[in-house]
């Protein structure tokens, strides 16, 4: 599991603002996702356009350990649970939230 933190750049994207009605100015703009990989890993391959989340290739900055590194590591099927989790706690505190 991990987060990316995404540019401000991708509130200017309309499906990313459309899945985020609730999205409180000022607050982080972030992606969350799992992987078999290192957080490290899989976010230097979405940089490198293999197999990547178009909003993190584009926006993506940093990831933020602070926010997943409690959670790893997940069996699989944890994992997939907890990234829905995650995603929606974010949301609930006014992230801005991509999840795959």
């Amino acid at each position: 599991m991990y987060v990316v933190e995404l540019s401000k750049d991708v509130l200017n994207e309309p499906r990313f603002m459309k899945a985020n009605p609730s999205y409180r100015l000022g607050k982080p703009c972030v992606y969350v996702g799992m992987t078999g990989l290192s957080p490290d890993e899989r976010f230097d391959k979405h940089k490198a356009g293999i197999k990547s989340n178009r909003y993190v290739r584009v926006y993506g900055l940093r990831l933020l350990p602070a926010l997943y590194e409690v959670y790893n590591p997940m069996p699989y099927d944890a994992a997939r649970e907890m990234e829905v989790e995650l995603a929606i706690a974010l949301r609930e505190k006014g992230y801005g939230v991509w999840q795959a």
